[in-house]
Formats: C-alpha cells, structure tokens, sequence
C-alpha cells in the first residue's frame, strides 16, 4: 500500500488539515483512517460542548485523538472532524465552528 500524499495551498481545494503560519494547507492521502474508537461520552458542563475523537495524520501515521469538551461558543454550532473519500484519495475536514442558523 502506497503512503503518497499530495500537499497544495489554500486557495486550490478545500480547507486544509494542516497550518503554516497563518496560511491552511491540505493535506490529502490515498488510504483510509482506521475506524473511529468507541468513547464514553460525558454530558459537557454549562458553556460546553462535546468535541467527538477523530484520527489525525502525523505525516506518517494515523493518531487516535481523544474526544474531549470545549468551551462554547455563543451564536455558532461545533462541526466535528472527519475524513471523506474524494476520488482515491481521503481528506481530513478539521472540527470547526458554524455559524447556527436559528
């Protein structure tokens, strides 16, 4: 199995996974993450939320990073991390937060 992964700046794809300075960079690779693990899922305390365990890249690697509470943000929604399949290659989208639309 190939470990090639392909490295572009902003403004060419989607937002990166990866930051150099200021500037987001993809990053891009041609195998899966492994299944995400089963987590124990605390209920936050008030003016926090739950932030689910994801699997980051290291460069060579996947890392398993533990889900875990962040504070809150008044007005937005937390999107978690995750990898889609695009093509033949899999693309990690980093946890962010939205702007809610209620």
């Amino acid at each position: 199995m190939s470990t090639n992964m392909s490295y572009a700046a902003a403004g060419t794809g989607t937002v990166g996974a990866r930051m150099i300075g200021n500037v987001p960079v993809l990053v891009d690779i041609d195998f899966a993450p492994p299944a995400p693990r089963a987590e124990v899922i605390l209920a936050p305390p008030a003016g926090y939320v739950w932030s689910p365990g994801y699997w980051h890249w290291s460069g060579h690697k996947h890392d398993w990073v533990a889900g875990r509470n962040i504070r809150e943000r008044q007005g937005y929604h937390w999107t978690a991390d995750r990898w889609e399949q695009r093509g033949d290659l899999w693309h990690h989208e980093p946890g962010h937060w939205d702007l809610s639309l209620r």
